[in-house]
């Protein structure tokens, strides 16, 4: 019976057994479950840490934590320099119609500042429970569930974590923690390499910017011209809206923005500041550069007029060469956009003082080419003076000796003549001494001077170097009256050859002669066309003419291009 007992077939399956084979079960997926959430979260921090850029490195992260934690929202806020609110806030799992709907991003307030004030981890199954939560603002989607943890650089916090609605409808249990709480410890790491990496690359830039500056002015480059690729660099360097550059103005008290571009640029260019009273006089004022989180309320601004409309946070620093204060650099940003931070406001000073030492270097190298010009040019007038005026005034009085000996009274005539051209030429060759003499360009009161000064300030605009050719006596001969009238007519021909001759080349002359005084302007551009009346500046010249008994005439040459001549006696009543 014990036999046929045996083989009778299998015994049922109890439900004992069934009952731990399921648990076996569930322990082998929940084995499995973690294994694969475990390399997830090694995956989750190889690329974290693969970024370099910062923006990049901090949407990467909340990327990753709603996939880590199956959260449906998340969100990375970047805690303000003040430690009491956020600077940033980076949303993830709402379409930017829902993010418009809700409105201005939050500031740091109740269950999001909670993180701020204690920056722990928490975990709540009901926002709403929690004593700091207030509700959320209208347009805002449903949450529930919340998982946060602060994201530390160092010993500093640097933005918390926040994650809502975990999928399925389950709350975030201490495994969705522990996994967040470690991907915030590698996001810390990844934020570090970034800001190092946006630090070193920010310093080569001001490296770069600094040597640009000082090649432009130590190469011959106009200062304007260095001026504005020293605004330029630290406006895009530092990512700003507006940058403005003022200058002292010598023998006042007070500052004039000579250079400003970007937003509300316009409204800062030309102004007149006092040091006591405005943001740039405050940052002349001290070595350090200074900054605002917002300049439309900053109390030291109380001078000038309205001309912070939008613009927000600024920074301010002062060009200095030693003690001495040779400018102010001024960078502003929209409103609502991050403030300056020590980080980056830190190396405008080192830039601007270089900017500052290369301006002075081109000053001084500017005043020793001066004094070396100077200097040639009293070479050459005590050689005029001592060698070809003596020979000249030697070789005329040699001749007429020489008159006595000549028996016809037409070879007499001749050495007569010839002796009167001598001497011709030797108050020409005094009067281009006299030029040569005459140091200051600014001040000289010769035509000849002015001249060469009126052409050299055209240059610019121009866009080429025109030829100058000036005969006589113009120093000596030309009353000062005609000479002023000379010179506005020079400036303005090489006004209207630049803004409406389109020409390639130019030709002045300037001639003394026969008691009358002719100013010629040629140009190869397009012409006056047929038919057209004369302009303003053209009636002007007409006019000065007349003024002083001469006359004004304007040709079309054989070969294209425009004559524009202007002659006047030297004499008029």
């Amino acid at each position: 019976m014990a036999e046929a007992g045996r083989g009778s077939g299998k015994r049922p399956v109890g439900p004992r057994l069934e009952e731990l084979l399921n648990e076996l079960q569930q322990r082998i997926n929940t084995v499995r479950g973690t294994r694969e959430r475990v390399y997830n979260l090694l995956d989750a921090v190889l690329t974290v840490g693969r970024e370099l850029d910062l923006s990049q490195v901090l949407r990467r992260i909340v990327e990753t934590a709603v996939v880590l934690v199956d959260a449906e929202y998340g969100a990375l806020g970047v805690i303000s320099a003040e430690r009491e609110s956020l600077s940033e806030f980076l949303t993830v799992g709402m379409d930017d119609a829902q993010v418009a709907r809700i409105g201005a991003l939050p500031e740091g307030h109740g269950i999001l500042g909670e993180l701020i004030r204690h920056p722990e981890p928490l975990r709540l199954a009901e926002i709403s429970d929690h004593p700091a939560s207030y509700g959320f603002p209208a347009g805002h989607p449903p949450m529930h569930s919340f998982l946060g943890v602060p994201i530390r650089v160092r010993d500093e916090v640097f933005g918390n974590l926040y994650l809502t609605e975990k999928r399925g409808g389950a709350a975030f249990d201490a495994e969705d923690e522990t996994v967040l709480a470690t991907l915030a410890v590698a996001a810390g790491v990844a934020i570090e390499n970034a800001r190092l990496y946006e630090e070193a690359r920010r310093r080569q830039r001001w490296l770069e910017a600094n040597a640009e500056v000082t090649r432009a002015l130590l190469s011959g480059d106009a200062e304007a011209r260095a001026l504005e690729l020293i605004v330029s660099s630290a406006r895009e360097i530092l990512q700003a809206d507006l940058g403005a550059l003022a200058l002292p103005i010598p023998g006042s008290d007070e500052l004039q923005v000579v250079l400003a571009v970007g937003l509300e640029a316009t409204a800062h260019r030309g102004l007149v500041l006092p040091r006591v009273g405005s943001f740039m006089g405050a940052a002349c004022a001290g070595p350090e550069p200074i900054t605002t989180a917002d300049a439309q309320k900053d109390p030291r601004i109380t001078a000038g007029p309205p001309r912070w409309a939008g613009l927000g946070p600024a920074a301010a620093v002062r060009m200095e060469t030693g003690t001495v204060a040779r400018g102010v650099l001024l960078l502003a940003r929209a409103s609502g956009r991050a403030v300056f931070t020590p980080t980056e406001v830190t190396p405008l000073r080192g830039f601007a003082g270089q900017a500052a030492l290369a301006l002075e270097l081109a000053d001084r190298r500017q005043v020793n080419e001066q004094l070396a010009l100077f200097e040639d040019r009293d070479r050459i007038a005590r050689d005029l003076h001592d060698l070809a005026i003596q020979r000249l005034f030697a070789t005329g009085m040699t001749l007429q000796s020489t008159v006595r000996f000549v028996s016809r009274p037409e070879g007499s005539e001749r050495l007569l003549r010839a002796v009167d051209d001598l001497d011709e030429t030797i108050k020409i060759i005094r009067s281009t001494i006299f030029g040569l003499r005459s140091h200051d360009p600014g001040t000289g009161r010769g035509l000849r001077v002015r001249a060469v000064k009126t052409v050299d300030d055209a240059l610019p605009t121009l866009g080429f170097t025109p030829s100058l050719r000036m005969e006589g006596l113009l120093d000596t001969d030309v009353p000062a009256d005609v000479a002023d009238h000379a010179v506005a007519v020079l400036v303005e021909a090489l006004a209207n050859v630049a803004r409406h001759a389109d020409a390639r080349a130019a030709d002045l002359a300037l001639v003394a002669r026969s008691g009358e005084l002719t100013v010629t302007v040629t140009d190869d551009g397009r012409g006056i066309p047929p038919g057209r009346g004369r302009s303003s500046g053209l009636r002007n010249l007409s006019e000065r003419a007349q003024e002083l008994g001469g006359a004004l005439t304007v040709e079309r040459p054989d070969g294209g291009g425009t004559r524009l001549v202007w002659q006047v006696p030297l004499t008029h009543g």
